[in-house]
């Protein structure tokens, strides 16, 4: 396994054979607004694989003349602003993440807290068989309160490191290099 870098290079390459693998072929929309190829997108996620929290992101882009020149700005925005609408699902699945596990643990809550408000009206203090009752009532709010909360302090960190690559894609800076042959 790789050790993680500082920074990323990821290498393209533009010309007019290239320029169209890039990009879905059956998309007709004009060339900057046209869906990025899911091998491309691959070879993205691929190259940032030994990516860390601190990394960043460059895109180094080949070009031989001026008639190759033209294609970068449209894919330098197609890549840009596929990334931003990655970023922006993932925002998305990622309220939608904290909604329900706060609604979990409310709801659990709720549920313990009307199990343990009722539980002394109906049982009696006195009796051998309400106390292993109550017993097993505490372990029963345990295990009711242990997936929100474990949900609410483990889970989110995969969702803010999807966030935070999508977005450091979006913004990578981009180095030019004519490559004369």
């Amino acid at each position: 396994m790789s050790k993680p870098s500082s920074k990323i290079t990821i290498f393209l390459s533009v010309d007019q054979q290239a320029i169209n693998d890039y990009f879905n072929v059956h998309d007709p929309a004009p060339i900057y607004k046209r869906q990025l190829n899911h091998a491309f997108e691959h070879y993205i996620m691929t190259t940032i694989l030994a990516a860390k929290r601190q990394s960043v992101f460059i895109y180094k882009i080949c070009y031989k003349n001026e008639e190759d020149k033209e294609y970068i700005d449209p894919l330098v925005y197609a890549i840009r602003r596929h990334f931003t609408e990655k970023k922006m699902f993932k925002q998305a699945a990622f309220e939608k993440f904290k909604r329900r596990s706060y609604a979990l643990l409310f709801v659990s809550l709720a549920v313990v807290m009307v199990f343990q408000g009722l539980a002394p009206l109906v049982l009696n203090a006195g009796n051998r068989i309400n106390s292993g009752l109550s017993n097993s009532l505490d372990v029963f709010t345990w295990v009711v309160l242990w997936r929100p909360i474990d949900e609410l302090l483990f889970s989110w960190n995969p969702y803010l490191k999807d966030i935070s690559i999508m977005d450091r894609l979006a913004t990578a800076e981009v180095i030019l290099i004519e490559n004369e042959q």
